[in-house]
């Protein structure tokens, strides 16, 4: 499903990835690890289009997302890839309810729809009494859920997690953990996650662990 080739990104004099190779298949859960500056954030950017590297190529579904251009590729993002982050960036004067609708709506996909979607997606996160709250209303663990949910809205193709629990207490960074597996086993869905975290990372199916600017 993910593919990629040679990836290289260098910032000024400092070349923090170095000919990234690796591919993910369809269902995987695929943890990103290594030391801080080892450009793992960097390279979950360039996954995910936010970010463009030097040299090589991302193929996501068979797709070469360089050769996108601008209103296709923000179509593609928004359509095919789910992004979830340490700080949950849930717009504050909204509801749980909606915070998730709001990639549809970007989809175009009428209101109704969109609500039902995010309905049927926070009930199976069990936040059904929680989708009238605004994000202040809500602890840090039901925010994370959130912020899983309006990832999962558009039935992207892989979620991109970038340090997800590292802003969590023990117990809701349990929860989240095992969110993401009962969520590969319901919806079939991908995950490359960064992390620091030692068991989320023994926990996935694979580890790319990167040093010196290529994936061990």
């Amino acid at each position: 499903m993910v593919e990629a080739i040679d990836i290289k990104k260098t910032f000024g004099n400092l070349e923090v990835l170095k000919g990234i190779n690796f591919f993910i298949n369809k269902g995987e859960i695929v943890s990103i690890v290594g030391a801080s500056g080892a450009g793992k954030t960097t390279l979950l950017q360039i996954i995910g289009t936010l970010n463009n590297a030097d040299i090589g190529k991302i193929l996501i579904n068979d797709i070469d997302v360089n050769h996108l251009k601008n209103s296709h590729l923000s179509k593609f993002r928004n359509e095919q890839i789910g992004f979830v982050f340490q700080f949950h960036h849930l717009l504050p004067e909204f509801t749980a309810l909606e915070n998730v609708c709001i990639p549809a709506f970007i989809k175009g996909v009428s209101k109704k729809k969109s609500e039902e979607r995010a309905k049927e997606l926070l009930s199976f996160l069990q936040l059904d009494n929680r989708i009238q709250h605004k994000p202040s209303e809500l602890s840090g663990g039901e925010q994370q859920r959130v912020a899983v949910a309006r990832a999962l809205m558009n039935q992207p193709s892989v979620i991109l997690a970038d340090e997800p629990s590292g802003n969590l207490d023990s117990k809701n960074k349990k929860e989240l953990h095992e969110l993401f597996f009962k969520l590969r086993d319901n919806f079939k869905q991908t995950f490359i996650i960064v992390t620091h975290d030692k068991e989320l990372a023994t926990m996935s199916d694979r580890i790319l662990n990167i040093k010196d600017g290529i994936v061990e």
